[in-house]
């Protein structure tokens, strides 16, 4: 999703229909990196005092990996869709939000990837895991692991119209770097050309930053 996207929130309300009825997603509405103002998340479990194995480095590096990884005409299809109707996090953002596992078959897709990463580095009881950026965004605050600096490998979550309220949060990535010039490196899932990519993206549209707990 590119940083001119305009209409997101409109999108919103076409995942939020589709969530409810249980149905797919079509085209038009495959970028939208948001579901509808959801009830308040269901409790993830706590992150726990245990000495992570992975640093940011090495789950970045498996991030790039995924560069060019592309969803189908629907705006889904990929393996984080397939990965994410198959956990367990599915099952419990349903109860969230209602619809069935179906609807996440061509949904938005940016938090699965993130989630997707952690998942397969063995970090997602630090990355954590979500389909909804706000709710995504909502847990790292809950941990008391969310701030405004950005670091290599903090998830960094964005507002296109540039607010600091984590409601209005659109998207969500990975930080590579920070280019010290305004302006942060960024590996992103579901972009406007709906593939995994590497972006450069201004930091006046970041909202803020979520930070696993990597090993030294």
């Amino acid at each position: 999703m590119t940083s001119t996207t305009t209409g997101t929130r409109v999108l919103t309300t076409a995942l939020g229909l589709a969530l409810t009825a249980g149905v797919a997603l079509t085209a038009g509405a495959a970028h939208a990196d948001t579901a509808p103002q959801a009830p308040a998340p269901a409790p993830q479990q706590a992150q726990q005092a245990q000495q992570p194995q992975v640093t940011a480095g090495e789950l970045l590096k498996f991030a790039e990996k995924q560069v060019g990884v592309e969803e189908n005409a629907s705006g889904g299809g990929t393996k984080f869709h397939k990965w994410y109707m198959k956990s367990q996090r599915a099952q419990e953002t349903i109860e969230r939000d209602g619809g069935s596992v179906k609807a996440y078959a061509n949904a938005p897709w940016c938090a699965m990837f993130v989630s997707w990463v952690g998942e397969q580095t063995g970090m997602r009881k630090t990355v954590g895991w979500d389909a909804y950026t706000v709710t995504y965004a909502e847990w790292f605050k809950a941990n008391d692991n969310w701030g405004t600096k950005a670091t290599p490998g903090a998830v960094v979550f964005f507002d296109w119209e540039q607010g600091d309220d984590l409601s209005g949060i659109d998207h969500v990535g990975l930080v590579k770097k920070d280019n010290g010039d305004g302006t942060v490196s960024t590996i992103e899932g579901n972009t406007g050309n709906g593939k995994v990519e590497e972006r450069v993206r201004p930091k006046s549209q970041v909202t803020g930053y979520g930070y696993p707990q990597y090993a030294s």
